[in-house]
């Protein structure tokens, strides 16, 4: 698998938007990256991925629970991962970032059939991450990378699908439950809102997509 996650770092190295979108939160999280902070975030690996990165630089460490939330996380993790942190925004270095840095804010969407037809967000963080509010500016060669790699990944790793499908169906009930439509983009770069309880899918303008939190005004 070391040879798997190689060949994704090689062929995933888009930026999500055409501008820093670390430098629009940075000020909603006291000078740091929301999705750089290990308060906010922890990035979760599979084992193999972790020995490359460590392999190749000591940005990466095991993570460190700093309390019994934490400690619950990393306990709750399957055998193959391993929750990890780097030493922080100020010292990224790209080339070695993990897939779900270089992914974020977005996730594959599996739909309850068990098709990957584009990505979603991530939504906790919608009232924080500025991507989510701006959807629109994600960056063409960001959403081709990103289907092909998950879908190598996919490939070559059928567990990671299941977790995806899982997180994807939980995903439609908590929207259900809110009656909100989840906005996905898919591999033409096309937007679509999956309608809550079922109710089908359907085109989305880009200037019909929502914002929120403090990127709402």
């Amino acid at each position: 698998m070391k040879k798997v996650y190689k060949k994704i770092f090689d062929e995933f190295t888009a930026n999500v938007v055409p501008v820093d979108c670390g430098e629009k939160c940075r000020h909603l999280n006291e000078g740091t990256p929301v999705c750089c902070d290990i308060e906010n975030a922890v990035p979760i690996m599979d084992k193999s991925e972790y020995k490359l990165l460590r392999s190749r630089s000591k940005l990466w460490r095991k993570y460190r629970p700093p309390n019994e939330h934490g400690e619950e996380l990393v306990e709750s993790l399957h055998d193959d991962c391993v929750a990890c942190e780097c030493k922080g925004a100020m010292f990224c270095e790209r080339d070695n970032r993990s897939l779900s840095c270089r992914a974020f804010p977005f996730f594959p969407y599996i739909t309850k059939a068990g098709d990957f037809i584009g990505m979603a967000t991530y939504w906790t963080f919608e009232d924080r991450c500025w991507v989510i509010s701006n959807m629109k500016k994600v960056t063409p060669e960001f959403v081709t990378e990103f289907h092909n790699v998950y879908e190598r990944l996919f490939k070559y790793k059928p567990d990671e699908f299941d977790v995806f499908k899982d997180y994807s169906a939980t995903m439609r009930r908590v929207f259900s439950r809110w009656k909100r439509p989840i906005y996905i983009v898919d591999r033409d770069r096309d937007f679509h809102a999956i309608l809550p309880k079922g109710a089908g899918m359907e085109p989305v303008r880009k200037r019909d997509l929502p914002k929120f939190g403090p990127y709402a005004e």
